[in-house]
């Protein structure tokens, strides 16, 4: 059975009192005459059956017993205001999520819009930086990282395997037609060594082309700058297919004739340290299914996603 408690209007009316040490002031806080907050705490003492306030001229002061009560009324009214805005306003999910910039504005930024039809209550956060991110700190959730899936201490899910093709735009096209000796090449500079070489000269001795410098041309320190270099019309660059697919699909750029090179893979990783909130797992799976359909869109072979 339920202890039996006083009048909520009754207490309402001391705490008001209690804290500005007035009952006028009170009064005025509640919307009611200072004659009701009197009585009201005229209500609550004699439930209690001791004195609450000691009246003085201008102002109130509690009594040893209304601190007592001022101390539990306070922290019963914090939490029934902390459960009442849980339920007004759930508190919404954050994930953090780490991936090269290249990655994010070509691939995934163009994909968030179906996470969040899907899952409106989770906010995503992108972390968009060539510095891969510390997962054990817990200031990022999951990473997507460029390489060959060696990370200790991670789980570690393979979501695309890369090729590398010669992309240009289709207002290019005679100046393609005329064959790679012709071509204005565009190149970008990798932030980190990686043991493919994806370079112009890599590409030509795949092609059994005479051995040539193929330096020559535009250079960008961002991938993503190279991209846009390439719809611009501003040469052949060597580029990602995963990471133009969009361009691709969209006619703003053509794969020009010749070998395509293996890349290495992007893998979704997390920390082994620690537990994967539901949010977390939420945003895994729809990063392992936005993948596959990519993968699928193309035609190329990759494992299905998880249970």
């Amino acid at each position: 059975m339920l202890t039996r408690l006083p009048p909520l209007s009754a207490l309402r009316a001391f705490e008001a009192a209690a804290r500005l040490r007035s009952f006028k002031q009170a009064a005025d806080e509640l919307a009611v005459t200072p004659t009701a907050v009197s009585h009201r705490i005229r209500v609550l003492e004699a439930f209690l059956a001791c004195p609450l306030f000691v009246r003085k001229v201008r102002a109130v002061e509690l009594t040893a017993q209304g601190q007592t009560l001022l101390a539990g009324v306070r922290a019963g009214f914090d939490a029934i205001a902390l459960a009442t805005e849980q339920i007004r306003q759930p508190r919404r999910a954050s994930v953090t999520l780490s991936t090269t910039p290249a990655f994010a504005t070509q691939w995934l930024v163009p994909k968030v819009a179906q996470l969040q039809a899907a899952r409106p209550d989770i906010d995503l956060h992108i972390h968009a930086s060539n510095t891969p991110a510390d997962l054990h700190a817990g200031s990022v959730d999951l990473a997507i990282r460029y390489g060959c899936g060696a990370y200790p201490d991670m789980h570690v899910h393979l979501l695309l395997q890369d090729r590398f093709a010669p992309v240009a735009s289709p207002a290019l096209a005679t100046v393609l037609d005329k064959g790679w000796p012709h071509w204005p090449l565009i190149h970008f500079d990798w932030h980190h060594r990686l043991p493919p070489d994806l370079t112009w000269n890599a590409w030509a001795h795949a092609s059994g082309l005479p051995r040539a410098d193929l330096q020559a041309g535009l250079r960008y320190s961002e991938e993503s700058h190279a991209i846009q270099a390439a719809v611009a019309g501003q040469g052949v660059a060597l580029l990602s297919l995963l990471l133009v697919e969009r361009e691709l699909r969209m006619g703003l750029l053509r794969v020009a004739d010749g070998p395509m090179l293996p890349g290495m893979a992007y893998h979704l990783i997390r920390s082994r340290r620690r537990a994967m909130p539901d949010a977390v797992a939420a945003v895994q799976d729809w990063l392992i299914q936005a993948a596959h359909e990519s993968t699928q869109a193309e035609g190329v072979d990759m494992p299905p996603p998880a249970a």
